[in-house]
């Protein structure tokens, strides 16, 4: 095979591989603004608590900016991390009842069935347990983890009061003050 037809065959391969990712951008963009509605419950050693969970995630964040906290984190740790999620413009927000906290972190993964939805907040939604000092502290953002399925299921956890640590895909949940919550869907509206 001659250089220039190699050549031909090459630029043709990464034609097609931008066009692969161009639509799969394309495909995550075209599905926000997201909200929904989720169903929520959490049980203690002493309680079981059930609520309402809304998000409104108005899109996913960009790339240099997944990169400039991501690189907070692994670099200067999750203090670091803090300050400069909290520098980023809110992209939605994570509700119960009359609460809420902005949304500065969305990233979407695909998965076999569907895909992952990592959001995080720069505060803490809620502490489920009376007594505040030694669980709140360092415990300064909320995570949800959602995975939604090829048939528009909703599923997954939040942690209320969390810490976030780095892992080779990006940021992951590191602990969070009480239990994780878990979280199904009532209502999707793209």
């Amino acid at each position: 095979m001659s250089v220039r037809a190699r050549s031909a065959m090459a630029i043709a391969g990464c034609a097609a591989g931008l066009l692969a990712c161009l639509a799969g951008s394309m495909r995550a963009a075209a599905d926000y603004p997201l909200t929904v509605t989720l169903d929520a419950k959490a049980s203690t050693a002493t309680a079981t608590i059930a609520s309402t969970v809304s998000l409104h995630v108005d899109r996913l964040m960009e790339e240099n900016r997944r990169k400039r906290v991501t690189d907070a984190l692994m670099y200067g740790g999750y203090g670091n991390f803090v300050t400069a999620l909290r520098a980023l413009p809110p992209i939605g927000t994570i509700g119960v009842g009359n609460r809420t906290v902005e949304i500065r972190y969305a990233r979407e993964e695909g998965e076999a069935d569907g895909r992952r939805l990592l959001l995080i907040a720069d505060r803490p939604l809620f502490f489920l347990g009376g007594d505040p000092s030694p669980r709140r502290a360092g415990y300064e953002l909320t995570v949800v983890d959602l995975h939604l399925d090829a048939h528009h299921g909703v599923t997954g956890t939040m942690a209320g009061a969390a810490r976030v640590k780095p892992s080779p895909n990006g940021v992951v949940l590191d602990d969070y003050a009480e239990v994780p919550v878990q979280l199904a869907a009532r209502t999707s509206t793209p």
